[in-house]
C-alpha cells in the first residue's frame, strides 16, 4: 500500500511554520534557543532540577517548564539572567539587515 506524504518545506523557524506571525514566531524562537541554552547546561552539568533551581533562583518547577519547551513564563530578559548565573556572558550584536526588515537570532558560542 503506497500513499503520498504531502512534504512541505520549512522556513527555518518552526514557529512561523505552525503559523505564528513572522514577528511573533522570530521572537518565539530566540526564547527557545535561550532556553536551550540554559537545558544544554543544565544537562552538561549533570544537575537535578532541584539543583539547577537552587543555582539559578528558580522553582524547580520553572526548570520543568523550560526543559518540556514552556516558555510563556520567560521573558528573553529573564532568560538572559538565568545564563548569568551559569556564568554565562550575552553580547548583543547589531548589523545592517540585508533585507528590508531587521531579524533576531541567538548565536551560542
Amino acid at each position: 500500500m503506497s500513499e503520498d506524504i504531502k512534504v512541505e518545506q520549512s522556513s527555518g523557524n518552526v514557529f512561523k511554520d505552525l503559523g505564528f506571525s513572522d514577528s511573533e514566531a522570530e521572537r518565539a524562537l530566540v526564547k527557545a534557543d535561550l532556553a536551550l541554552e540554559i537545558y544544554n547546561i543544565i544537562e552538561a552539568q549533570k544537575l537535578t532540577q532541584a539543583k539547577a533551581g537552587k543555582i539559578l533562583g528558580i522553582d524547580p518547577s520553572d526548570i520543568s517548564r523550560l526543559k518540556k519547551g514552556d516558555f510563556n513564563r520567560f521573558s528573553v530578559e529573564r532568560l538572559f539572567t538565568l545564563l548569568n548565573r551559569f556564568s554565562r556572558n550575552i553580547e548583543i550584536r547589531i548589523t545592517l539587515a540585508e533585507d528590508s526588515e531587521g531579524h533576531q537570532r541567538v548565536v551560542a558560542i
